[in-house]
């Protein structure tokens, strides 16, 4: 991953600064040309809030969470035992530097905001406060909502914003990731007024996000070495080929089959029998935190159906061949790559990639990361050099304004 970005270089004077960023973002609305150029990821942040219809000067009140779906989203996010590793982390530095530190879910709602009073007050006047929306589509290119499309840390300062009424804050994100599934579970982020802006702060927040990332996964090896014991005495009453794996697919004991390094999971499983990728149709048996699989065929069927729904909250995926069905819930960002590799049967770059998703300057490093991702889960049906569907497969693709496409 390359070294978070700050909008401020050391020992550059942080207001000459805000003043190059306002006259760039004001020639941007304009249409004029910038004195500078802006940063290519603001630059493709602007490009899609202005495309989305975004009004710069503010929109309409966003109605909060109430309390019942706030705790529930809360809940939901996975992050509430993180809580004390980044309050311990970040809290002391949000309050010496006058900052807030807010933690939000993938969807980019405020789940916790903690700081001193002062700052907080502030931020209450931006409606930045518990259970408000603070992606890119409700209040345009920020730390928070940014970081959460693109998925890597980022420092919005000043006249970057594209709200009126941020461009007296500055911002620092990281992306939260689940290492096991690579799922997006949300962002941290440190906030505060302009002139407590500092250089090294989006470095330090990225710090504190692979460090919460190191212990989730060490929370999951101790969930897994725990399954292991389970599955132990119950693999040895058994005959025939048997997979044990955690809720997310990793595995902990086999018998008389090839171990995956993970086998992809539907979001919704339940006891019977199902379609799984790698090893055809199984029937699933719950264990305590986890599962026990046994396939019912040799060898896995091939994907022979792929529909690709834009058209839900989230997207999702349909997999379906002669032996059963799968699915599973899409990243924002997976999904703008299948739409890109449905519309195009033939193929893709990377680089060809990297501007479909990101515009113009586009980071082919991180679409080859986001490719390794999503082959993890869908693992024959793409192929690479260049990235597309693997030939035979029938693709739909649904979409909410252009309805339907197929390719094959």
């Amino acid at each position: 991953m390359p070294r978070p970005e700050s909008a401020v270089r050391p020992g550059e004077d942080p207001r000459e600064r805000a003043r190059v960023l306002g006259r760039v973002r004001d020639a941007a609305l304009s249409g004029a040309a910038p004195p500078v150029s802006p940063r290519p990821v603001i630059s493709a942040s602007w490009r899609r809030v202005r495309d989305a219809g975004l009004d710069p000067r503010g929109s309409a009140e966003q109605p909060l969470l109430d309390q019942a779906d706030l705790e529930q989203r809360r809940a939901a996010s996975g992050l509430a035992p993180l809580l004390p590793l980044l309050r311990a982390r970040l809290l002391p530095v949000a309050e010496a530097a006058a900052q807030i530190m807010v933690v939000v879910d993938a969807e980019g709602h405020v789940l916790w905001r903690e700081g001193g009073a002062a700052v907080r007050r502030r931020a209450d006047d931006l409606r930045f406060v518990e259970g408000s929306a603070w992606d890119e589509n409700t209040v345009g290119t920020n730390a928070i909502g940014t970081s959460l499309v693109v998925e890597e840390p980022l420092h919005v300062y000043a006249g970057e914003h594209w709200s009126e009424g941020h461009q007296p804050w500055t911002c620092a994100a990281a992306p939260l990731h689940d290492p096991i599934t690579d799922r997006l579970l949300g962002a941290v982020d440190l906030s505060g007024p302009a002139h407590t802006v500092h250089a090294s702060t989006v470095a330090l927040v990225d710090a504190v996000a692979r460090l919460v990332e190191l212990e989730l996964r060490l929370t999951h090896e101790r969930a897994v070495e725990r399954l292991r014991v389970v599955a132990a005495p119950v693999l040895a009453r058994l005959s025939g080929p048997a997979l044990v794996v955690s809720q997310d697919g990793i595995p902990a004991a086999a018998v008389d089959l090839p171990v995956p390094a993970r086998v992809a999971m539907p979001d919704a499983l339940a006891a019977g029998e199902v379609w799984l990728p790698g090893l055809g149709l199984c029937s699933a048996e719950p264990l305590p935190g986890g599962w026990l699989l046994r396939p019912r065929t040799a060898g896995a069927d091939g994907p022979t159906h792929l529909l690709v729904d834009l058209t839900s909250a989230p997207p999702q995926i349909h997999v379906t061949t002669a032996s059963g069905s799968w699915q599973q819930t899409l990243t924002p960002r997976h999904a703008e790559v299948l739409r890109a590799l449905a519309r195009s049967p033939e193929g893709r770059s990377a680089a060809q990639l990297a501007e479909d998703l990101f515009g113009e300057g586009g980071s082919r490093v991180t679409v080859r990361a986001e490719m390794s991702r999503l082959r993890r889960t869908l693992g024959p049906l793409l192929q690479h050099r260049p990235y597309r569907i693997a030939a035979g497969v029938r693709v739909e693709l649904r979409e909410p304004a252009a309805g339907v496409i197929h390719s094959s």
